[in-house]
């Protein structure tokens, strides 16, 4: 029904103004016989009269004047949000709202906002940095920027930065006295710092791979943080081992 009455508006528009229906049939690209049938059929719906009919021409009746004052204007509009979306197709626009984990955003987002934003001065960026998978849809976020591994099979994927690998670090200060680990059974003899994501309810296990074959370890420490920048400052500060990705701590083994 709303489909219907939204295409016969537009014809009685197209009638009001043009007054008459052999102009009106010719400009909608329909015969004469059936859009006088489309007018009947609304004035039926609608239990009122919108057009008076003559033998030479067509006019709206009061009811017809006060209906096209309301109708015209909304379908103005709407054919002007048309164009402007039409404008989007060409030149980029608008607001959007990403979640990204620390190191995506400061590894991959922000280089990347930095080529396209002076570019692009339409387009403005709102990020949330979050540790914990969320609903995308649900929380109204544009895009979400996660580790491959964690993003759901049933959502659209593409691959916006290189393959990444986990990495066990500690600082001098911590090995001084302390044998380093060579496997993940050795981790039972540290001192490691656990990692909280509100999505796994729980510590994050430490995850390894060899020969294909998975491995997921629960550790034990004294320390526990709720993101991998703290607890990188922690295993920096001698404190204890950390599970994190390499590029995050690229700097600090560069700087020994």
């Amino acid at each position: 029904m709303l489909k219907e009455n939204l295409a016969d508006l537009l014809s009685f528009r197209v009638v009001a103004e043009a007054r008459s229906f052999t102009k009106a049939a010719a400009k909608l690209g329909v015969s004469q016989s059936a859009l006088s049938h489309a007018m009947r059929a609304l004035e039926a719906r609608l239990g009122v009269r919108l057009l008076a009919r003559t033998t030479r021409s067509v006019a709206p009746t009061e009811a017809g004047e006060r209906l096209l004052r309301v109708v015209s204007p909304a379908f103005d509009e709407i054919g002007g949000e048309l164009e402007a979306l039409g404008e989007l197709r060409e030149k980029p626009a608008g607001n959007f709202r990403i979640t990204a984990g620390d190191d995506a955003v400061e590894r991959i987002l922000l280089p990347a906002l930095g080529r396209i934003l002076p570019e692009h001065p339409d387009i403005k960026v709102e990020l949330t940095v979050e540790a914990e998978l969320v609903d995308i849809v649900a929380r109204r976020y544009d895009a979400g920027v996660r580790l491959g591994e964690q993003v759901a099979k049933d959502m659209i994927a593409v691959p916006i930065g290189p393959e990444m690998r986990m990495a066990v670090v500690g600082s001098p200060d911590y090995f001084a006295n302390r044998r380093r680990p060579e496997t993940p059974d050795d981790l039972t003899a540290h001192d490691c710092i656990n990692l909280r994501l509100p999505t796994y309810g729980g510590f994050y296990a430490w995850e390894f791979e060899k020969g294909g074959r998975e491995l997921k370890v629960r550790v034990e420490g004294q320390l526990a943080f709720n993101t991998s920048k703290q607890a990188i400052a922690a295993a920096v500060a001698g404190l204890g081992l950390t599970s994190t990705l390499e590029g995050m701590v690229a700097d600090p083994i560069a700087a020994g």
